[in-house]
């Protein structure tokens, strides 16, 4: 599952990063210390404790303030939660394009990871909420510009994710047999524009370039076995594909070395453990790596140590020989992880269309721990496969010319999620800061642009004074375009129909991959 996505332990049962008083206006400047307020993981905790100001938001007579979060993923609605949650006035409208919501949590978190998806949960009550309206089906920028968001509300907040990757920049990165991670996972958890990917699975050797999970997320799936596979929400076409695979060996390629991979040591594990597959380490790798990372933070630590634990352990060492040829002979499959390699081509087949393998540079390492570059040695090798992802990180695209841009950094300028140079408009998720970090750094983020917004509306920095029509105007302006938004109980006839086929199925759903179907089936 990708790292966003994974939601570590708070061992204090309280959300690490947060503030005790992360419920109230003005914590970040420290107007309202010791108030021992805590967010009790943003799910279910009120006020202990009125600050001068907060009555005038509570009484009735205040007008109320609209807010509008686009993108309905876990950024979005944690944003939304949090304004709900500390205004008893305010109300949150939240768009998304798909019919369907909740985002890379439907979407990117793998399909043999349900516990990741729990956030759901709490997403629902949040949309539940008389003072919460959803509206899917519905893409800001086209539909609806953010220009006219701003004139129906008195905030909007854009936390529409990632919806792009990064490129290789290589050549033969366009030839057949070379998809995105990103793609790829949309493909097998039922993304409707990837629904049509028919990925080319006839090769035996696939390459993976990336150390981070969703690498291993890619990996464990294609080197799963059926049965356990079988029992998750994967879609019905993707397994379909999976069974007829021919692929048995998978190479997850990094530029730098042991000491940087990204993923994280609850994957890795899996990864270690997963039925009728071995793992392929090269000892060489990680000799002298025990000096290396005694002082080094403790994941990181585990992480090498498990590491090097699994390429230095010999079979014969656990059991007899014969029954160290029989495991063997039971594990058909194999992953390895590679290091200090950078691809430089995708080698085409003789008649120039597939992939037939892939051009690497050695590298070198400058520099130490996370900073270390990657520096090419002037040698190369080449490697045989059939199917190359690259999974080399996410990227944000501009949604709408009024909203200013960073193309470099791929991010929205912003000052703790307010837009740069554009009052009343915020940020927040990956389109703030970038692809990167645990759930628990999605929700932080969320909640602080939320505050930013809530400080606005407590500062008059944003005027309440004259009402907003909210989804009202846009309602009239959608129509005139002839959109038909999707509500949350439009989603949950989608969620039963699919809950309902999965049961047939003996899965927990079938996701329904065309939102025309979804459409069809909500009466639109």
């Amino acid at each position: 599952t990708p790292a966003f996505l994974r939601r570590p332990a708070a061992r204090d049962g309280r959300c690490r990063g947060t503030s005790p008083s992360g419920s109230v206006p003005g914590w970040r400047e420290g107007l309202w210390p010791g108030l021992g307020v805590n967010t009790s993981c943003g799910i279910t905790s009120s006020l202990s404790f009125t600050p001068p100001g907060f009555k005038r938001w509570l009484s009735s007579s205040a007008p109320a303030p609209r807010v509008c979060v686009v993108g309905s993923g876990p950024a979005g609605f944690y944003t939304a939660q949090h304004v709900l949650k500390h205004h008893g006035g305010a109300r949150v409208d939240i768009y998304e394009k798909l019919p369907v919501p909740f985002g890379l949590v439907r979407f990117g978190v793998a399909p043999d990871h349900p516990e990741v998806k729990n956030v759901i949960n709490a997403f629902t009550q949040t949309a539940r909420s008389e003072r919460c309206a959803y509206y899917g089906n519905v893409t800001v920028g086209r539909d609806v510009t953010v220009a006219e968001l701003q004139q129906a509300y008195h905030a909007v907040v854009l936390s529409y994710g990632a919806e792009d990757n990064r490129v290789l920049g290589i050549p033969g990165e366009n030839l057949s047999g070379v998809y995105s991670a990103r793609a790829f996972v949309g493909w097998y958890n039922g993304l409707p524009e990837n629904r049509d990917l028919k990925p080319d699975l006839s090769c035996e050797t696939a390459l993976i370039l990336g150390h981070g999970n969703v690498a291993l997320d890619i990996a464990r799936i294609l080197l799963s076995p059926l049965h356990l596979l079988r029992k998750t929400d994967i879609t019905d076409s993707s397994l379909a594909a999976l069974a007829c695979s021919k692929v048995k060996r998978v190479w997850l390629v990094g530029r730098r070395g042991p000491l940087q991979v990204a993923f994280t040591i609850k994957e890795l594990r899996e990864m270690i453990n997963l039925p009728g597959a071995r793992p392929v380490l090269n000892p060489a790798d990680f000799t002298g790596l025990e000096n290396t990372i005694k002082d080094a933070p403790r994941p990181r630590k585990r992480l090498t140590e498990l590491l090097i634990k699994t390429a230095l352990e010999k079979p014969g060492e656990k059991m007899m020989e014969a029954q160290a040829a029989a495991a063997q002979a039971a594990a058909p499959r194999e992953w390895g992880l590679k290091f200090q390699r950078s691809p430089q081509e995708v080698l085409p087949t003789a008649d120039g269309r597939r992939a037939r393998g892939i051009r690497m540079a050695l590298t070198r390492l400058e520099g130490l721990g996370d900073s270390a570059k990657a520096v090419p040695t002037g040698d190369t090798e080449e490697l045989e496969c059939g199917l190359v992802l690259s999974s080399i990180g996410y990227r944000s695209l501009p949604l709408d010319p009024a909203v200013p841009f960073d193309t470099q950094r791929g991010v929205i300028p912003n000052s703790s999620g307010r837009v740069e140079g554009v009052p009343g408009l915020y940020c927040s998720g990956w389109v703030k800061r970038g692809p990167t970090g645990v759930i628990i750094t999605t929700m932080n983020d969320s909640f602080d642009t939320a505050q930013s917004v809530l400080e606005d509306l407590q500062l008059g920095v944003l005027d309440v004074s004259t009402s907003r029509e909210g989804f009202g105007a846009v309602e009239s302006i959608l129509h005139s375009r002839g959109v038909r938004p999707v509500s949350f109980s439009d989603w949950e006839k989608i969620d039963a129909a699919e809950v309902a086929r999965g049961k047939a199925a003996g899965k927990p759903r079938e996701k329904i991959v065309d939102p025309q179907e979804m459409l069809r089936l909500i009466g639109h």
